[in-house]
């Protein structure tokens, strides 16, 4: 069982950054998981933010973050991270951080299979 805990949420104005954390614990191998963040916004769907594969090498960028936000992960910490620059207020969510246990990232919600509590992200405008 791997437990998952986002930090690093809140509220900020537009143009501002944020970082968000992912502390994995538990029986987890933690550099042999796929990592990604999600978002869901009221009354929509949850959508994949960004996602890397185990080594931090391959990445995948949502074309609405693309240039503003970066994934990276310290293995030896357990830890993934999501640097958000340039905010707009259309980034408003919650933010999830969920894993999986293979090497590589997935694209659909249905394929991970750990996930975190989440952490609100409000942009004013």
């Amino acid at each position: 069982q791997v437990q998952l805990v986002e930090s690093g949420g809140g509220l900020v104005q537009a143009g501002a950054s944020l970082r968000l954390s992912c502390l994995a614990s538990g029986r987890t191998t933690f550099s042999s998981y796929g990592m990604g963040w999600f978002r869901q916004a009221p009354g929509k769907e949850r959508e994949l933010v960004a996602a890397t594969n185990w080594s931090g090498y391959n990445k995948y960028y949502a074309d609405s973050v693309k240039g503003r936000f970066t994934i990276s992960r310290d293995n030896a910490k357990n830890t993934v991270y999501l640097q958000m620059n340039s905010l707009k207020h259309e980034d408003t969510a919650v933010y999830y951080c969920a894993a999986v246990p293979r090497g590589s990232y997935y694209q659909r919600a249905d394929q991970y299979d750990y996930w975190g509590q989440g952490t609100q992200v409000t942009v004013s405008s």
